[in-house]
């Protein structure tokens, strides 16, 4: 498609004729639409939120969040790694959570994982976990197919089924 030649006479064919040139660009238009389509789907680097960083809210990403500071609001993201210097007051959500520091509040997640150093004070919904050895964890864990989005309704909806169904 390319050669040398081509690429050293651009010049001389854009004053020799116009009309043949923006038939290339719009030929080639969809192949660099279809290149920079395809450019976005990389995955972006994660956020890592630095252990002299304190933040009062709640975060929101379809990405993924390495907490080293104190976060004190509500977390959702798709990765979420607490540090071992981290703390988060207040309610996790993620597809996949790694614990290695302190969460106080519930944490829900397709994937948990609390490591030797995790320490949690709160509800653990989960459809797979990992506790491993050393970890400190106070609160309840519950299995659940979809603990991202069914926490809330799934009980409402399950007891007011039986309900419909026995009226």
């Amino acid at each position: 498609m390319f050669s040398k030649s081509k690429i050293n006479e651009p010049g001389p064919k854009a004053d020799e004729g116009s009309a043949p040139k923006p038939a290339m660009p719009e030929s080639s238009r969809p192949a660099a639409t279809e290149f920079k389509a395809s450019a976005p789907k990389a995955k972006p680097a994660a956020s890592t939120l630095s252990s002299d960083l304190h933040i009062t809210g709640n975060l929101k990403t379809t990405g993924d969040i390495n907490v080293e500071g104190t976060v004190e609001g509500d977390i959702r993201a798709h990765l979420l790694t607490v540090g071992e210097t981290a703390t988060v007051k207040g309610e996790v959500i993620a597809d996949d959570v790694v614990v290695n520091g302190r969460v106080v509040g519930r944490v829900r997640g397709l994937k948990v994982r609390l490591t030797a150093t995790a320490r949690v004070e709160g509800d653990i919904i989960h459809k797979t976990i990992a506790i491993e050895s050393g970890a400190h964890f106070e609160g309840s864990v519950q299995r659940q197919d979809d603990p991202l989005n069914g926490g809330k309704s799934k009980p409402v909806a399950a007891a007011a089924a039986p309900a419909a169904s026995n009226g």
